[in-house]
């Protein structure tokens, strides 16, 4: 995608998504044989329902139907929030992943990794419990945001609800 195309749909968009109270997180354009394909990623530190992803992209289409910036050609809009793997690339991200367990690839050698459970975001970086090994008890760590190369959250099967560690 052309850093117009992607210039020109961010500025289409983000009023459109913003009125939904919802982050645009990913604007990605692709091929799909003949079709093109535009996906809009959205998120929100309450998660994003399906009726809202719906009427959100009948928004997008009724604008994107008044414009050119997808051509002429024909293309498919699908509409959705990030999923549970997403990176963790910006501070919302790891805010909205507290309490969830993330792996960390640290930025210091390129080599480091850790797995921890994300408690609390500043503007600096985030405070982890490290789980113990081999019957230990969890650590404490403080990571900044400058020590992160990348980060994603990990899926937990067992992962108990805070409703179930409130009770």
């Amino acid at each position: 995608m052309s850093t117009t195309q992607s210039e020109r749909l961010r500025g289409l968009l983000e009023p459109l998504v913003s009125a939904q109270q919802l982050d645009l997180e990913e604007i990605e354009v692709s091929r799909a044989g003949r079709r093109g394909v535009l996906r809009v990623i959205v998120d929100s530190d309450e998660g994003v329902e399906l009726d809202t992803c719906a009427e959100l992209s009948r928004a997008i289409s009724q604008k994107l139907d008044e414009t050119d910036v997808m051509g002429e050609g024909e293309y498919v809009l699908e509409v959705s929030s990030p999923g549970a793997e997403r990176p963790l690339s910006e501070p919302r991200h790891y805010l909205r992943a507290t309490g969830r367990l993330a792996r960390f690839h640290l930025a210091a050698d390129g080599s480091g990794e850790l797995v921890a459970r994300i408690l609390a975001v500043d503007e600096d970086g985030l405070d982890l419990e490290v789980p113990g090994v081999k019957g230990r008890k969890p650590t404490s760590r403080r990571l900044a945001f400058d020590e992160i190369a990348r980060a994603r959250v990990e899926i937990e099967f067992n992962r108990k609800d805070k409703k179930e560690e409130e009770a």
